[in-house]
């Protein structure tokens, strides 16, 4: 039995949730230095993560993923590729976690408990800025798929 196919995996999904940067020099928003990366600050683990959560019984992945980032975020997001799954060990059970990289749409930051700040960075800087290893390889997964309207896109 593979550990997905495990009924003790705690299931979750999130997203790398991106928006073009505000203001550029360079003519194309979707080259990776024209963008902003989300990150959340979570107080409890005092982290900085993608947007994530545990998913409700019987809640499809993808949903999930879009309410997390909607509550964690307070912006609503438009889905593109999915993005490697991620599986680690997190008090002792295993953790799957499924990604999509995720257009920012319309919206505001409301700090909570379980989110207290959130940060737009360009993508290199995002990467120094994740506390795990596991999350900086997401970055370098979005911008390795074709985002709408990057080059070779038709």
């Amino acid at each position: 039995m593979s550990h997905a196919d495990d009924d003790t995996t705690v299931r979750a999904a999130g997203c790398v949730l991106w928006r073009p940067a505000p203001s550029t020099a360079s003519p194309d928003p979707t080259a990776s230095s024209d963008l902003e990366l989300c990150l959340v600050h979570r107080p409890k683990y005092d982290d900085w993560s993608h947007p994530k959560g545990k998913l409700k019984p019987g809640e499809a992945p993808l949903a999930g993923a879009l309410r997390e980032v909607a509550e964690e975020t307070g912006y609503a997001a438009e889905p593109g590729a999915e993005l490697p799954t991620v599986r680690y060990l997190a008090n002792g059970r295993t953790k799957e976690v499924r990604y999509w990289a995720a257009a920012a749409g319309t919206g505001a930051f409301t700090p909570s408990d379980e989110v207290d700040r959130i940060l737009w960075l360009p993508p290199e800087a995002a990467r120094t800025r994740l506390t795990q290893p596991r999350d900086r390889a997401l970055v370098d997964a979005l911008l390795a798929t074709c985002l709408p309207g990057a080059p070779g896109e038709t």
